[in-house]
C-alpha cells in the first residue's frame, strides 16, 4: 500500500504561524481602526446629508461591516493566541465556533448603494475581501481531515475508481 497522504505538508497551518499571517492580522486589526475612526468621524457627518433611501442603506451596512470586522478580529485574535501557545486547538475550536465567517455579503445592487461615501463603500470592499482571505484561511487550517483512500502503487487509481462505484450502484 502507498503511504501517499500521510507526509502532506500543510501550507495554510504554517501560513497561519508565519509573517503573511503577522501581516494579515496587521492588516484586519488596522481595517478595524480605519473603519471605527471614519464611522466615528466623517461617516457619521457623511452620513447626515445622505438622501432617506442611502440613509437607511448606511445604517444597515455600517452595522454589517462593524459585525464582519469585530467577526474577522476575533478569528484573528484566536489564531494569534494559538500561534503563541496561549490557547491549545482544542481550546481555539470550541472558542472559533461562535466566529461567523461565511455571512454578512453585501447587495451591490440595493437602491441608495451609489449614493453611499466612496470611502464607506470602499471600506466595505475591504472588509470583504479580507473576510474572504481569513474563511480560505480557516478552512484550510480546521476543516476535518478527510479520510484518505490508499492505492496500491500496482494499481490504477482511475481503475479502482471505476470499481468503487460499481460496486457502490451494484454494476460489474
Amino acid at each position: 500500500m502507498s503511504e501517499r497522504g500521510l507526509n502532506t505538508v500543510s501550507f495554510a497551518g504554517h501560513a497561519a504561524s508565519s509573517a503573511q499571517f503577522k501581516a494579515l492580522y496587521a492588516e484586519g486589526m488596522g481595517l478595524v481602526e480605519e473603519t471605527a475612526s471614519y464611522l466615528d468621524g466623517p461617516g457619521r457627518l457623511a452620513s447626515k446629508a445622505l438622501p432617506r433611501m442611502a440613509s437607511v442603506l448606511y445604517a444597515a451596512e455600517s452595522m454589517r461591516l462593524t459585525t464582519r470586522l469585530m467577526q474577522m478580529a476575533s478569528w484573528l485574535l484566536l489564531q494569534r493566541a494559538v500561534n503563541n501557545g496561549e490557547m491549545s486547538r482544542d481550546q481555539v475550536l470550541s472558542e472559533k465556533s461562535k466566529v461567523r465567517l461565511d455571512s454578512f455579503n453585501v447587495d451591490r445592487n440595493a437602491p441608495g448603494w451609489n449614493d453611499l461615501p466612496e470611502m464607506f463603500r470602499d471600506l466595505i470592499e475591504r472588509s470583504l475581501r479580507l473576510q474572504n482571505r481569513v474563511a480560505l484561511l480557516d478552512r484550510e487550517i480546521y476543516r476535518p481531515q478527510e479520510a484518505t483512500t490508499f492505492v496500491p502503487d500496482n494499481q490504477n487509481g482511475v481503475k479502482a475508481q471505476i470499481k468503487l462505484l460499481q460496486t457502490a450502484f451494484g454494476t460489474n
